[in-house]
């Protein structure tokens, strides 16, 4: 009789999957019991056993009399705590030597625990529910660290960005496994940029292949577009033949760090209204774009079922693109391979081009996001219609039109709104954030706008300065219409910490 062979053990990698692929029904019944109050809690949890086990013993211990599935979860998951930053604050001190003392409190370095995804070197967390190395919260964060001289975190930040690049062809939304089908604002190339300001210009040819990789999954499939296939993923063809960008996630299923959100909105929805799959797909991708959620994205701006990302090319993305183009031709012109440098200048003109005559709203004067189902601008006036004038690219009458909206309708009491309707949704008003002051801040200046850029500057640190002294906390977000009501909106509570906040406090006071 011929022996049992034993079967050969291959040195395989296993499927990075997200926990509501792991845990299945398992992670639906938590999810929508709900045994936490916040869906991200459960995502974020990493198992005291395998999956395999745990879902077996789930299977099983369900159908028992006086099951409790708090409790169960409770035994087989370590349950993670949010980034604690409600030490003793000192209300007395300056706010700039309160955040020098948060530094260490929101550093973390990562290991393989289910959902987390390892990163090689140290990194800030914004603070709060948010655990994990997110990407463009962490270049507003970096300009407050080279103030505070934090030079070798920024080095090291960079580092895990090109890390995630190399590793995942993309920088993911944050360092999470459900988090891999999208991306953020692509800032990438702009921390290569603050880098090299801070140690030598031959920091973007270092960085030059990851961020032709970055350009690269933005514009996959560019190559295909055509009259019968005018978008696909991240890329669309518009009427005059260019190409712009839009925000997109390849899986339409509820977010594993929203699900019980997306499953209720889902099954709540109007009849004949929205498909599931493609509710959780624009969902998904306003999730992209950072802002989650504005009325940007939204056809009828109360009705967040109504959202309807990937049909709307959104102004700041392309501006964010376009200095991408701007970065990679300046690399290869420095580096040995010079030859691409003309090529992405030519990009980045017919880009720029193609954001003035698609994005630029004449009857009101404004840069606004461009609707590709109605081939006409959005209805929603935001201060992403600011990053034209950030990156150059607006003309000097345009920037004077804009300016005059930021005096009139944009500027309140505590720093400039996101956009000028209250929806509810916390990218609204009355809420601002810091890294949209920031940007405002900047493409006034680049305008010659200083008055209103310093009384912008003023208002918004003024508040920061109010609201510490009251709490002891920097927050995600403020209201800025009525400085004495906390900022609101949104899937989850005002958060504290926190990592943009705090940057952009310190790159203020300094310029």
């Amino acid at each position: 009789m011929k022996p049992i062979e034993t079967p050969p053990i291959y040195n395989v990698v296993p499927a990075i999957l997200p926990p509501d692929q792991l845990f299945g029904p398992l992670f639906h019944d938590v999810q929508m019991k709900p045994v936490f109050p916040d869906s991200i809690t459960f995502a974020d949890c990493f198992p005291k056993r395998s999956p395999e086990e745990i879902l077996s013993l789930y299977e099983i211990e369900k159908h028992k009399q006086n099951f409790d599935l708090a409790d169960f979860v409770a035994e087989y998951f370590h349950i993670p705590e949010p980034i604690k930053t409600d030490y003793e604050s000192n209300q007395q001190l300056p706010v700039t030597e309160h955040i020098q003392q948060l530094w260490p409190l929101l550093t973390r370095t990562s290991q393989q625990n289910c959902s987390m995804l390892p990163v090689p070197k140290p990194y800030i967390v914004p603070g709060g529910r948010f655990r994990g190395l997110y990407y463009w919260d962490s270049y507003f964060t970096m300009l407050g660290l080279k103030i505070a001289g934090q030079h070798e975190l920024i080095r090291e930040m960079v580092h895990n960005f090109a890390y995630l690049i190399d590793a995942y062809g993309h920088i993911p939304n944050a360092n999470r496994s459900y988090y891999l089908t999208r991306s953020q604002p692509p800032f990438f190339a702009l921390m290569v940029s603050l880098l090299a300001e801070i140690d030598v210009p031959e920091v973007l040819t270092n960085y030059l292949p990851h961020m032709q990789k970055e350009y690269n999954y933005w514009m996959d499939g560019y190559f295909r577009l055509c009259d019968k296939e005018t978008s696909f993923r991240r890329v669309a063809i518009l009427p005059c033949g260019s190409i712009l960008n839009r925000y997109w996630d390849d899986l339409p299923a509820p977010r594993p760090e929203s699900y019980h959100e997306d499953v209720e909105l889902a099954h709540n929805c109007a009849p004949g209204g929205v498909a599931p799959g493609k509710l959780y797909s624009h969902i998904r991708a306003a999730c992209e774009s950072g802002w989650d959620f504005s009325c940007r994205w939204f056809k009828d701006a109360d009705r967040m079922e109504t959202i309807h990302t990937t049909d709307i090319i959104p102004v700041d993305l392309n501006c964010l693109l376009y200095d991408l183009e701007l970065t990679l031709a300046k690399a290869y012109d420095q580096s040995s391979f010079s030859e691409p440098c003309t090529y992405f200048l030519q990009k980045a003109e017919k880009r720029k081009k193609a954001i003035i005559k698609y994005c630029w709203n004449e009857d009101e004067q404004f840069f606004m996001d461009y609707d590709l189902a109605l081939d006409k601008s959005t209805k929603v006036m935001s201060l992403a219609g600011l990053f034209p004038l950030f990156f150059k690219l607006a003309t000097n009458e345009q920037a004077h039109h804009v300016h005059e909206h930021i005096t009139k309708s944009f500027l309140k009491h505590g720093g400039v709104v996101s956009s000028l309707y209250e929806s509810g949704q916390q990218w609204d008003s009355p809420n601002g954030w810091a890294p949209l002051q920031y940007i405002t801040y900047v493409a006034l200046r680049n305008y010659d706008f200083h008055d209103t850029a310093e009384e912008l500057k003023s208002r918004w640190l003024v508040l920061n300065d109010k609201v510490f002294k009251e709490t002891g906390k920097m927050m995600e977000k403020y209201n800025v219409v009525d400085i004495d009501l906390p900022a609101g909106g949104g899937e989850y509570p005002n958060q504290d910490g926190f990592g943009w906040t705090n940057g952009i406090y310190l790159w203020m006071k300094e310029n």
